[in-house]
């Protein structure tokens, strides 16, 4: 099958496409044929090796977390049946023609390939933290970086939730925030007074960008208690906490179709940035895109 790989730890242009042995399922697993994989931090993380720690990686290694496609091979024990449509977590790589997973669920029918691909890491990094935040309805969240991916899942998670949104972002995203229940507010100098204007309390505090904006957090909420980061691993100097992952397989899987069962009643809408086909210069495009963080939406790769 058609994969990218990289060979060592690099920039995007170690990543390349080669013919590897598609991968088979085993216990519990299911093999699907890709229609979409998402692109994330992570993967680039990765590439660089800077996840090598907890992650340890094997060469040649297929990037990737998050695919949806049709089941073409089933395990032993695994629930789905081939010809299924599912979205999930891959163990083999998502970067693909044919990818494995052990983690999925069922795609529903109103939900495009594209549109499902984008929520499961998103959709669980958004209610992880929210879940940290303890956010309830009637308080207010301040969500730095809320036109991304990650920010723009959670500020619907949360509006359905009964949660008023205060969402910074660049001025060109100003009315996409709007649309999504969100008030809009522009990052930088002057932050404090800017979000005061709009809400007098702030309950709690949401970083899913990693580009400033904590010491003014710590300063609208009157202290460090109640504000996550995932995106500024340096915030545990200032007593913020960090969520890097590691919820329950089980529990994500609820958060998943639950999530995919909002974008079929379309009350949570997936922004898609750019799709991209599976080829080595693409596949460096869509990564460098996502390095750079300025990714309006979600990326996607087409084999």
């Amino acid at each position: 099958m058609r994969a990218v790989v990289f060979e060592e730890f690099g920039g995007p242009e170690v990543l390349g496409v080669r013919e590897i042995d598609a991968p088979q399922a085993g216990a519990g697993q299911v093999r699907i044929a890709v229609k979409a994989a998402g692109v994330n931090p992570m993967d680039y993380k990765v590439r660089r090796g800077w996840f090598e720690a907890m992650m340890p990686t094997t060469f040649p290694a297929v990037p990737g977390v998050e695919v949806v496609g049709i089941v073409d091979e089933v395990g032993e024990g695994a629930e789905f049946a081939v010809g299924d449509e599912v979205v999930g977590w891959t163990v083999s790589g998502g970067y693909a023609e044919h990818a494995l997973l052990g983690n999925a669920v069922r795609k529903p029918a109103g939900v495009s390939w594209e549109q499902a691909v984008a929520v499961p890491v998103a959709g669980e990094t958004a209610q992880r933290v929210l879940d940290l935040l303890k956010v309830k309805s009637g308080e207010t969240l301040l969500l730095h970086g809320a036109a991304g991916a990650v920010g723009a899942v959670a500020v619907q998670l949360a509006v359905v939730a009964g949660v008023t949104v205060v969402g910074t972002a660049s001025e060109a995203n100003h009315e996409y925030l709007r649309s999504l229940g969100a008030t809009p507010v522009a990052y930088g100098d002057g932050l404090v007074d800017r979000v005061r204007a709009v809400a007098p309390v702030i309950d709690a505090v949401f970083d899913a960008a990693g580009q400033g904006g904590l010491k003014e957090s710590i300063e609208l909420r009157g202290g460090p208690e109640r504000i996550v980061t995932i995106a500024d691993m340096s915030a545990g100097e200032l007593g913020i906490e960090v969520s890097p992952g590691g919820t329950a397989p089980e529990i994500v899987k609820g958060w998943l179709a639950d999530q995919l069962q909002l974008a079929a009643d379309g009350k949570l809408k997936l922004r898609i940035a750019e799709t991209f086909p599976l080829t080595d210069a693409d596949a460096a495009k869509a990564q460098e895109i996502s390095e750079s963080g300025h990714a309006k939406g979600k990326l996607v790769l087409v084999p």
